[in-house]
């Protein structure tokens, strides 16, 4: 009589079946390796969209602020000229009225010398009345009236007794010239100005940098999708995260214009 070998009854021996199970738990497991590679892509790709989207929009943000200080600079620029030209019409005007202060005092002393009246008179104290009907009154009414001013206290400190009285009007605080003070005020007004515009300049070239920065985290969001290892992905990604957080945090500080 013969006898059956271990084969099953349709003929598949169990080394056979072994075999066939062995390879379906392969499939098994490369079919599980990539779905968990799929779920891993769709991660990255989220990720990678939120950096793209947000470095977007901040270097969009951050043109348009550089454009609007690049706009102040120019401004700012623009009116300190106009204060510089002002401040050089108050200045020649204000040597204008000096030199005529200079002449028509030189012509009241030399006046008044002719007069008389200059000359030490009994009481050195006495004040000085100009008489109108005089050269010198003549000249002495039309003095400005802020050189009127300082030449009355000139004239208050007896320079004809007094040695140390000053020796012209015009070294005495009460001679002013509004022109001049103008002259340096406009002056100031323009030096404001320029250290404005410059502040500006300074401003948008900051968000000149940090345009190019978000570029940089958009190349590399970018181009981390096109990576076919997982090390090489999120190196890029890693990298893109930190640049852009840390120009996040420096373009909060910058200043603002709206």
């Amino acid at each position: 009589m013969t006898t059956l070998d271990d084969g099953s009854a349709d003929g598949t021996t169990p080394a056979a079946t072994r075999s066939g199970e062995g390879r379906l738990s392969d499939l098994e497991a490369a079919e599980d390796k990539r779905a968990e590679s799929r779920r891993l892509d769709h991660k990255f790709e989220l990720f990678e969209a939120i950096l793209l989207s947000i470095a977007a929009v901040l270097a969009a943000w951050t043109g348009f602020q550089s454009a609007k200080w690049s706009g102040v600079q120019a401004n700012s620029y623009a009116q300190a000229g106009a204060s510089r030209v002002e401040s050089t019409r108050s200045a020649t005007k204000a040597g204008q009225q000096t030199t005529v202060d200079v002449i028509t005092f030189t012509d009241w002393l030399q006046a008044a010398e002719g007069e008389g009246l200059l000359s030490v008179p009994a009481d050195a104290t006495a004040t000085y009345v100009p008489d109108p009907n005089s050269l010198s009154g003549f000249l002495y009414q039309r003095f400005r009236p802020e050189f009127a001013t300082a030449v009355n206290a000139w004239i208050a400190t007896h320079p004809r007794i007094n040695p140390d009285a000053p020796p012209t009007p015009f070294v005495m605080p009460e001679y002013t010239s509004a022109e001049g003070a103008d002259a340096a005020r406009l002056e100031q007004q323009a030096e404001d100005q320029s250290a404005t515009a410059r502040s500006a300049n300074q401003t948008s070239d900051n968000y000149v940098l940090m345009t190019i920065v978000f570029a940089t985290v958009l190349f590399f969001a970018g181009i981390s999708s096109k990576m076919d290892t997982f090390r090489a992905r999120a190196f890029l990604l890693g990298t893109a995260t930190t640049l852009l957080t840390c120009a996040v945090i420096v373009v909060i500080v910058f200043p603002k214009n709206f």
